[in-house]
């Protein structure tokens, strides 16, 4: 049986971590991860599209995830997203990532091509008979995928009991609403609106904007949990403003989120990977101005 408990709460998705000659990073990811784990977080979600994924290697996002559990085991939830766009490379990194007894894995729909649901449904099971200890979750991220979790599908899904729930990033909250109808543990993946999420029995929350603001993202989540809708909605409001700014600049978002937690003393993540863009000269001033108003919601609210 399940522990729903360990899923509850905010989890942020982990950040790829690269050193000057764009190399992963394992002294940065295991700084990352204790710096995560000093702040309250419920748990990480590791190797998705805020690690970066589609751009590392397998041997990659072996090496993050290894040192990632080197400091979070028993400490952190860990959801280790292993999908690659084939089934062989998916199994492997499943049976690495269920080796080092991480509580969840999961997976995105293969992108490209436009499978039926019943090669996507063999696809998922194939990878999660690779770790069949493990707990499975799906990532329904159409909007990046091309492909959109059905009814028929997670009916069809959660035919192997390893299948938990969804991360459901697509942008109707009633989504949220069918999965849990059909028996589905649903998280909350677009960020600017996770207190709808929640309303609409959301467990938690899996975000790519959580790590530069975890402070406010649990506050967020405890205000709702609490009753106190007023505070939770001036958060997320603020939260919103901040993802504005982040998504304003010429380069990456995910570069910007790094440059905003280096200004404010966290962990040196490094830049992003190409072909993602890299920060121009504005968007250092940008992510300055992020950082202050990041900084001013924790003053105001945390």
């Amino acid at each position: 049986m399940t522990d729903i408990k360990k899923y509850e709460g905010i989890i942020p998705a982990f950040y790829a971590c690269y050193d000057n000659e764009g190399k992963v990073n394992p002294a940065a990811v295991r700084e990352l991860t204790r710096w995560f784990i000093e702040k309250g977080v419920t748990g990480l979600y590791v190797g998705g599209s805020s690690g970066e994924c589609i751009y590392q290697s397998k041997e990659e996002r072996k090496l993050v995830l290894e040192n990632v559990m080197a400091e979070a085991k028993d400490k952190l939830t860990i959801i280790a997203h292993i999908a690659c766009n084939n089934t062989a490379d998916s199994q492997e990194l499943a049976a690495h990532a269920e080796s080092l007894g991480v509580d969840a894995i999961a997976s995105i729909p293969p992108i490209y091509f436009k499978l039926p649901p019943h090669a996507i449904a063999k696809y998922w099971n194939d990878m999660s008979a690779a770790a069949p200890n493990t707990d499975f979750i799906i990532y329904n991220i159409p909007q990046l995928a091309g492909v959109s979790l059905t009814v028929d599908l997670l009916r069809e899904m959660l035919k192997n009991p390893r299948v938990i729930g969804v991360k459901n990033s697509s942008m109707p909250t009633q989504d949220i609403q069918m999965w849990r109808d059909e028996g589905a543990m649903v998280f909350n993946g677009p960020d600017e609106q996770l207190i709808s999420g929640l309303v609409m029995g959301a467990v938690g929350g899996i975000g790519g904007t959580y790590g530069a603001m975890p402070e406010l993202y649990i506050e967020l989540y405890n205000c709702v949990k609490s009753g106190n809708m007023a505070k939770a909605l001036d958060i997320q409001n603020d939260c919103c403003r901040i993802i504005y700014k982040l998504c304003s600049g010429h380069g990456n978002m995910y570069g910007m989120i790094k440059e905003a937690l280096r200004i404010m003393g966290c962990p040196d993540c490094g830049s992003v990977r190409a072909p993602l863009a890299e920060l121009n000269e504005n968007d250092y001033n940008i992510a300055n101005e992020a950082a202050a108003m990041i900084r001013e919601a924790i003053a105001k609210y945390c």
